[in-house]
């Protein structure tokens, strides 16, 4: 019997031996590196210029990933466990090779297959997915020589699919997202040991596409495209100024246009922190051709610049607004006005404080600007809509003679702190002149009117949906962009000047029956009272004007509302048991390319994190 067993182990040594050769041997090259992007810096010394590529020392600049073992090559020092089959491994058990190389897992006819460990001798570890030997699957590397670590998807040895490879042991310096063939490809987010950050697309290892990357060691910041690690087309660029809540300049630096090698070139506007604005064209981060200069006193250079410097003596302008309509409501009224606005300053700062930074993340340097969306949001609060101008009317009122037809209800329109002030004392004097008209100089008192009945009663106390609730409105906001494409698709040309696009209640209607939204629930009167809900003056007893017009804002409440009674109770828990239905189909114990949904916790090894699979 003894004899019989030897020769069972002989015949059993040589079978295994060849079928594990036949597997491919490794897993990945040595000559493989993380190769990593370098964090590009920022300078200084001046608040307008660029940040300047520097690329940084890598963390680690030495291979992050070992080879797997050529196995006929080595010597096998034991087999522990598992079973036999046919003479081959099979099942479970411990593969160890006499340099100590050590894999633990399960064995199919000699193949290392599904879920399994390996162990380096110098203390390298992986833990998860293994498929004909290789890593293919779901997870977990780390090396004991560098500070180096890797959990998410492999696809024949390489990383492959999501994942997050953590560069320190402290996890300050990190990349989370799409791999291809062990390369950074795709959509991801890239945090340094400086704080730094980029999050958006990559391609060959390198931030390409459109990506916002953030220099916190440099209060800066830039959203945009992207080519090849460096600022190419269209973006913003964002120099943040750290100061006090209601500091003198509640502004930053901004710039908004084209780029070109890293510097502005082409055509862009510049937002200056004291209130400056240039709009015209740039060459090598220079004001250079055809351009406008609003100072920060409001008085406006318009003509040619060249490298940086006006051409000529300015020549001011007045403004956007008609000189008629301005010396009928200015004419003996100018420093009464100024000294109205002057005593409600404090107040109206504040609630423009407020209203700007609604539904924005927190800013490094306080300071926030108000767009034309939180704008209608503080027009609504006040009840200033209640008058007989509605929202759209407004836009009218204040948008200038060259503002582009497009534009005049862009829901993203910037307002300066100067701009909102002008805009009320023009609103002021269309709603309550004829109140004053007889009273002498009557701007400054029909300023006075609308502050104290209007404003300072009722700012600040939210009343729509989109606004009321921070996590609703995070949502919320994340499909603003798709819900401006939609309203710009059904939106048709006014029959008054100036002809802009707009819509109208009556269209709304239709585009919810167009998407077959319409329901036993969420019928065609129900949706004219939401949309009637907030404007008393749209309907009486007996009809409704569906021929009122709807502003961007009225557009996204109404929507939201529309959503609350549409989706029904039932309607939810069908969808919550549908999910669970599908998770319950997933199974832990096998392992594939399929494997999907994981998360990735850097501080828990493989055998901590549930795998699930279809």
């Amino acid at each position: 019997m003894a004899k019989d067993k030897k020769k069972d182990v002989k015949k059993s040594e040589r079978s295994v031996r060849p079928s594990i050769a036949e597997q491919g041997a490794r897993t990945e090259s040595s000559s493989t590196k993380l190769t990593d992007l370098q964090e590009a810096q920022t300078s200084a010394a001046v608040s307008d210029k660029e940040p300047e590529e520097v690329e940084e020392r890598p963390v680690q600049n030495v291979p992050s990933y070992y080879e797997e073992p050529v196995l006929t090559q080595l010597i096998v020092k034991s087999i522990c466990g598992g079973m036999f089959s046919e003479g081959f491994m099979h099942g479970q058990g411990t593969y160890t090779w006499a340099d100590g190389v050590k894999y633990e897992g399960t064995f199919v006819k000699n193949v290392q297959m599904f879920n399994g460990c390996y162990t380096w001798n110098d203390g390298s570890y992986y833990e998860g997915s293994i498929e004909n030997g290789l890593r293919h699957g779901f997870g977990f590397f780390r090396s004991s020589t560098h500070p180096v670590s890797y959990i998410g998807y492999w696809y024949k040895g390489k990383r492959h699919g999501k994942g997050t490879v953590y560069y320190d042991r402290e996890y300050t310096s990190w990349y989370s997202g799409d791999w291809l063939n062990n390369v950074k490809e795709g959509w991801g987010m890239r945090c340094y040991k400086s704080g730094n950050t980029y999050e958006g697309q990559w391609e060959k290892n390198v931030r390409h596409g459109r990506g916002r990357m953030r220099w916190l060691t440099d209060n800066q910041e830039y959203i945009g495209q992207w080519v090849y690690g460096i600022q190419h087309g269209y973006g913003t660029h964002i120099w943040f100024l750290k100061r006090m809540p209601a500091s003198q300049y509640p502004l930053r630096n901004k710039y908004i246009g084209n780029f070109v090698n890293g510097e502005r070139h082409g055509r862009g506007r510049f937002i200056y922190a004291s209130g400056a604005v240039y709009d015209g064209e740039w060459v090598c981060n220079k004001k250079h051709g055809k351009g406008k200069f609003v100072f920060k006193n409001g008085n406006v250079y318009e003509g040619e610049f060249i490298d940086d410097n006006m051409v000529g003596y300015p020549a001011f302008q007045a403004g956007a607004m008609d000189a008629k309509e301005l010396n009928a409501i200015c004419a003996g009224s100018r420093f009464g006005t100024e000294f109205a606005v002057l005593r409600h300053i404090t107040a109206l700062r504040r609630v423009y404080s407020f209203y700007s930074s609604l539904g924005c993340d927190d800013a490094h340097d306080n300071t926030f600007l108000m767009t034309r969306l939180q704008f209608w949001r503080f027009l609504k609060d006040c009840q200033l809509h209640h008058s007989n101008i509605t929202l759209a009317e407004m836009d009218r009122i204040l948008s200038g003679d060259k503002t582009p037809l497009e534009e005049i209800h862009s829901p993203y329109e910037t307002l300066l702190f100067r701009t909102f002030l002008s805009h009320l004392i023009h609103l002021a004097f269309h709603i309550y002149h004829k109140e004053h008209k007889d009273k002498g100089p009557y701007l400054s008192k029909c300023f006075v009117e609308m502050v104290s009945r209007n404003v300072i009663p009722t700012a600040c106390h939210i009343q729509g949906i989109l606004f009321s609730e921070q996590r609703r409105t995070v949502f919320a906001l994340s499909y603003i962009d798709k819900c401006w494409e939609i309203y710009r698709a059904f939106c048709r040309s006014n029959t008054r000047p100036p002809f802009e696009p707009t819509m109208k209640m009556r269209q709304f209607l239709w585009m919810l029956n167009d998407f077959k939204l319409l329901s036993k629930q969420l019928t065609a009167s129900r949706l004219v009272e939401i949309l009637v809900k907030d404007g008393p003056s749209l309907h009486d007893s007996s009809s409704t004007n569906l021929e009122q017009e709807l502003v961007f804002l009225e557009f996204v409440e109404a929507l939201l509302d529309c959503a609350l009674v549409y989706v029904t109770n039932d309607m939810i828990k069908e969808q919550v048991d549908h999910d669970n239905q599908k998770r319950s189909n997933f199974r832990v114990e096998d392992f594939s390319e399929k494997t999907t949904n994981v998360s990735l916790c850097p501080e828990y090894s493989l055998s901590q994190v549930k795998l699930i699979q279809t």
